[in-house]
């Protein structure tokens, strides 16, 4: 029998793979198998840090939040609680970004809600 040379699909498979981890340092991005072993594990990283990164940036709106209503006597917990007994759906994001770009609003609104 003669030999089979495999054919393109496969070599376009590595050369993916090995594409995808040109920035690697050493083997991770010259051999084939460290390079997919390492793209697996990448993207593992990437999956799991997409939740982690989701859970500090709303950490960090509830404490700018927090720091903004204490300096208007008011606790997070008791502001948030007002605004569920307006049967408003607090938005952290944008109320964070009220709190550090425009504090003067942000002691309106809260003195509009404890009222």
């Amino acid at each position: 029998m003669t030999r089979v040379r495999r054919g393109y699909i496969a070599r376009k498979r590595r050369k993916n793979i090995l594409a995808f981890a040109s920035g690697y340092r050493g083997a991770h991005s010259k051999l084939f198998r460290t390079a997919n072993q390492q793209k697996i594990r990448a993207l593992v990283s990437a999956h799991r840090d997409r939740g982690k990164r989701k859970r500090s940036l709303r950490c960090l709106w509830i404490t700018r939040i927090n720091a903004s209503a204490r300096d208007n006597g008011v606790s997070y917990n008791r502001f948030i609680l007002y605004l569920c007994r307006r049967r408003l759906l607090p938005n952290r994001k944008i109320l964070a970004q009220i709190a550090i770009l425009d504090s003067n609003c942000f002691s309106t609104i809260l003195n509009k809600i404890i009222e």
